[in-house]
């Protein structure tokens, strides 16, 4: 159900690609559905009041929040103010146009009162018909709420609007069957164009910065490939438990929550080729060609090229913690996985032979994410071996959190008489190399969904091939007679399989 606004749209806004010095937001009323939940509070609106604060905001603008809590549109504006730190004037004078919508999802008259108040807001301070919805909601609620957005036709822009567009978090789906019905069930709504799918990893500096890395340097670009490149290892490491978030993760686990998501779109920006240019479209297809030279396992295979993990009693920072099935909501006999390591291989003529080496998990060391390509070694080293022993391996990291930079890790001479070599490491951060702050993940997409720049936005077709990737792992764990999870203490790297899983191919995980 193409959407010719829209399409006209994509012509308007192809100056809105990563290579735009400027974006700026046109009119428009931004729509939160779940506006009471935490996700509204903690980032949603104060990434809207940062970008009011920028001025990268139209006069033009407002938002709408809709939630079955009962609120009115000042208890909701006072909601707004207090949720950010420091509230500025221009965040106040946004805030006073704000409104909001108390109503069941499932229900027709919610979404009648809503397009009401969207008209009222393009009469009164000119929105002009541009609508961006963004589900906050439960993942059960996207289709419903889609489909009482199409009844009521605000699926289309208002009158004189140029856009409509649906904005939705992860998870998309719990495996292939249910993300391929998610996606039918939205597409019978809104048309794919219309449709961003977020994830807030993709709006890191450093992730995106693994485009200029590659593509705007000669020194590496040439070595970025099956030549030079030995293994890859991405490594996602939370210090925290599942922070009362029990009940959720049983019904989730790391694979679903990291794996199929992040570190499948981090993957696809890291070893994809060349996009032809730098827009949403061609980015995006790249991405997904990656992501379908990956090798899918056999399940029978899952066993030897997959390690999954549940926390222990531990000690983290000093302070003693508690197992995983001491967590509120989590069974006494859970077998949900905190922690997953695998290593997977590409099929294509840039990685063919290159392993990726990915681990994740909770209540590991400390928190840090990072993406690192070790290289091969010298093919003969003429120095004794006395004399470069403490010599590893070049490394490029790119450290996506928490502090976001790349490190380059390379030999050099020891000062004094004797010719000893050993490692170093040139170091860029971008705190210090950049003045002012970095934007938050969520501000940036949140800009780029009212521009209608889809590059950091994830596509259908990413979606279901993510999921065709971790399904066979998915099925060989829901088997009766599956492993149970191998048990780790809470303040270590993960299970001692982890560590076997890449110390057969004689490799190491990298010391963070």
């Amino acid at each position: 159900m193409e959407s010719t606004t829209e399409s006209e749209l994509t012509e308007i806004t192809k100056s809105s690609t990563p290579t735009s010095t400027d974006k700026h937001a046109p009119p428009v009323t931004m729509i939160i559905f779940g506006a009471s939940g935490d996700l509204t509070s903690r980032k949603i609106l104060p990434s809207i009041a940062a970008l009011v604060n920028r001025g990268v905001l139209d006069e033009a603008f407002s938002v709408v929040g809709v939630a079955r809590t009962e609120m009115s549109d000042s208890d909701f504006q006072k909601l707004a103010i207090e949720c950010v730190p420091d509230s500025t004037d221009a965040w106040k004078s946004a805030v006073s146009r704000f409104r909001y919508v108390t109503g069941e999802y499932d229900d027709l008259s919610t979404f009648s009162t809503l397009q009401n108040v969207l008209d009222e807001l393009d009469k009164t301070i000119g929105t002009q018909g541009n609508r961006l919805f963004y589900l906050a909601t439960l993942p059960s609620m996207f289709a419903e709420v889609a489909s009482q957005l199409a009844q009521v036709g605000l699926n289309k822009p208002g009158p004189g609007g140029l856009f409509a567009r649906l904005v939705i978090e992860k998870p998309f789906g719990r495996d292939l069957q249910s993300a391929i019905t998610l996606n039918r069930s939205l597409h019978e709504s809104f048309d794919e164009a219309q449709i961003y799918r977020i994830d807030h990893y993709l709006g890191k500096e450093t992730v995106q910065n693994v485009l200029a890395l590659r593509f705007s340097n000669a020194i590496f670009e040439p070595v970025w490939d099956r030549r030079y490149v030995d293994h890859i290892q991405v490594t996602v490491a939370e210090s925290i438990g599942v922070e009362h978030r029990g009940g959720f993760y049983e019904t989730a686990g790391a694979l679903r929550d990291i794996v199929q998501n992040h570190v499948m779109q981090v993957l696809g920006l890291v070893l994809m080729e060349p996009a032809a240019q730098v827009d949403g479209q061609s980015i995006r297809d790249e991405k997904v060609k990656l992501l379908r030279s990956i090798e899918i396992m056999e399940p029978d295979k899952v066993d030897s090229l997959v390690v999954r993990g549940q926390y222990d009693q531990g000690w983290l920072e000093g302070n003693q913690v508690s197992a995983y099935r001491q967590e509120d909501g989590v069974a006494p006999d859970s077998n949900t996985e905190t922690f997953v390591a695998m290593k997977l291989m590409v099929d294509n003529w840039r990685w063919a032979g290159v392993p990726i080496y990915v681990r994740t998990g909770k209540r590991l060391q400390k928190r840090v994410t990072e993406v690192a390509l070790q290289f091969k070694r010298v093919p003969h080293l003429a120095f004794a071996d006395r004399l470069s022993r403490e010599l590893t391996p070049n490394y490029i990291i790119l450290r996506v959190q928490p502090e976001e930079g790349i490190s380059v890790r390379f030999g050099a001479k020891v000062p004094g008489q004797s010719f000893r070599v050993k490692t170093v490491s040139m170091d860029f951060s971008y705190g210090d190399a950049f003045s002012g702050e970095t934007p938050d993940a969520y501000e940036r997409l949140i800009l780029d969904a009212m521009v209608g720049d889809p590059t950091l936005f994830i596509r259908a077709d990413e979606v279901a091939q993510s999921w065709t990737i971790v399904d066979p792992i998915l099925e060989n764990w829901a088997d009766e007679f599956a492993s149970p999870v191998s048990m780790y203490p809470a303040g270590s790297w993960g299970p001692t399989d982890a560590d076997l899983l890449i110390e057969r191919d004689q490799r190491r995980w990298l010391i963070l």
